[in-house]
C-alpha cells in the first residue's frame, strides 16, 4: 500500500472519529412515541435532536424541539411544535391558534379539533408548545406552558425510516 493511500486512509478514519465525537456531545436521537405530531412525524420513526441549538439564541415560533416532561413521578422526552414565546398571548377559538390575537397559520396541521381555551400569556423563561394532531396531542392544552430549561433540543431531521429520512 502507498504512503499517500495509508494517508489518505488514516485522514478518513480521524474524520470519522471526530464526526462521531461530534454527534455523541452535540446531539440526540430520539424515537417518536405516538401520533401528536402526525404528519411531520410517525409514530416509531427516529429524529435526530441538535442539543446545542439554543446555547446562544432562543426558540423560535415553529421550532420542533425535545423537552422533559414530568408527570406523575415519571420523565418523558415530548417532541412538540414552539407555538408561544415568553410574553406571548395565546388563545383557542374552536380550534384556531390565536397568538397575540391574530389567527396562527398552520400549513403543518392536518387534523384540526374544535377546542377552545382561554388567552394566557406566557411567563418569561416558558414556552406553549402544541403537538400538530391536535385531537390526539398532550401538550400545554393539558399541562401548561414549558419551561425552557427542560428544552433538550430542537429536531433537524428524520433519520428513520431511511424512507423517510429527511432534514427539516
Amino acid at each position: 500500500m502507498g504512503k499517500k493511500l495509508r494517508g489518505g486512509i488514516a485522514l478518513l478514519a480521524q474524520l470519522i472519529v471526530l464526526l462521531a465525537l461530534v454527534a455523541a456531545f452535540f446531539m440526540r436521537i430520539y424515537p417518536v412515541l405516538g401520533p401528536s405530531m402526525e404528519p411531520q412525524f410517525s409514530s416509531g420513526e427516529y429524529v435526530v435532536i441538535n442539543t446545542v441549538a439554543y446555547r446562544f439564541a432562543g426558540p423560535q415560533h415553529g421550532d420542533i424541539v425535545a423537552f422533559l416532561h414530568r408527570s406523575e413521578g415519571a420523565e418523558q422526552t415530548f417532541i412538540k411544535r414552539v407555538i408561544g414565546l415568553p410574553g406571548d398571548r395565546i388563545s383557542i377559538e374552536q380550534g384556531h391558534v390565536m397568538v397575540n390575537g391574530a389567527p396562527l397559520q398552520e400549513p403543518y396541521v392536518l387534523h384540526h379539533d374544535t377546542q377552545s381555551m382561554s388567552q394566557i400569556i406566557v411567563a418569561p423563561g416558558q414556552l406553549f408548545v402544541l403537538g400538530d394532531n391536535r385531537p390526539d396531542s398532550e401538550d400545554s392544552r393539558v399541562f401548561g406552558p414549558i419551561a425552557e430549561s427542560d428544552i433538550v433540543g430542537r429536531a433537524i431531521a428524520i433519520v428513520w425510516p431511511l424512507s423517510r429520512a429527511t432534514r427539516l
